[in-house]
């Protein structure tokens, strides 16, 4: 009898478990939701670069797509461009260590113009070293500003960081309030205007390209600033430890050609 009543009191209490663990899963919120489907693809080992086309039919680009980003600045021809035009606004600085990179969400009203069409500023964030090289020259971090149209087109404006005595009040901002643990959110009474993390000659190089994570999508448009941002080495070094090598390597470039506005 004690036998049986010891039974049925594991039972329950495996059940009850149970219960408890789906009521937890149902009421998970969307972003962990997403933060936990999205953890089938890293920057090393058998869930890298090389590996991310294996991992899911939609990263298949990942592997055969002929567009892919990032790629080598090199041989770029010069052309008269118009430079980009942006119109940013200052946003309360939040950021989001989302396990790949730190993120900074950026309320609308923020856009940039090229070519007579407006792209919107949705995001912005890290990869540490940088992805893009210019002459075969890689820098320690690069920053890239995503904007998307009204069409769902994206262009990518990207900043290259290297190391100077200067210090950019925005990124040392930033990099007081880095949040180091995947999932972490830090929120600021502080506020950035993107426009600030600019360099101060906006010509870029200009190409079309991907995505540089999985799903690795193509025909976005690249303008990567000609000339860097130089940051204090201590606080390039911040970026470079928290980040720890999240860079795609270099693609190649195939049938495309590079611009690179003649007033640079």
């Amino acid at each position: 009898m004690r036998v049986l009543r010891a039974s049925i009191i594991t039972v329950v209490a495996v059940l009850s478990l149970y219960v408890c663990s789906s009521l937890f899963l149902e009421t998970a919120d969307a972003e962990t939701a997403n933060a936990i489907s999205e953890i089938n693809w890293t920057y090393q080992g058998e869930t890298g670069p090389d590996f991310w086309a294996d991992l899911d039919t939609d990263f298949a680009a990942c592997k055969s797509g002929q567009s892919q980003s990032p790629i080598d600045l090199t041989g770029a021809k010069a052309v008269d461009l118009l430079n980009p035009e942006f119109h940013y606004e200052p946003v309360p600085l939040n950021l989001l260590n989302n396990g790949h990179t730190v993120q900074v969400p950026y309320a609308p009203g923020s856009y940039l113009m090229l070519e007579g069409q407006r792209y919107d500023l949705l995001q912005f964030h890290f990869h540490s070293p940088s992805e893009h090289a210019i002459d075969g020259q890689s820098e320690p971090v690069e920053l890239h500003l995503v904007h998307r149209n009204e069409v769902g087109e994206l262009a990518v404006v990207a900043v290259l960081l290297h190391a100077d005595e200067v210090t950019g009040a925005a990124y040392q901002l930033m990099s007081q309030n880095l949040p180091y643990k995947a999932g972490d959110k830090v929120r600021t009474d502080a506020t950035i205007n993107a426009e600030d993390l600019l360099p101060q000659q906006t010509t870029t190089y200009r190409y079309s390209g991907s995505l540089t994570t999985p799903p690795c999508s193509e025909s976005v448009t690249w303008l990567v600033m000609s000339q860097p941002v130089s940051l204090p080495n201590e606080q390039l070094t911040q970026y470079e430890k928290l980040l720890n090598h999240n860079n795609r390597p270099l693609q190649s470039l195939h049938k495309r050609s590079i611009q690179l506005d003649a007033s640079s």
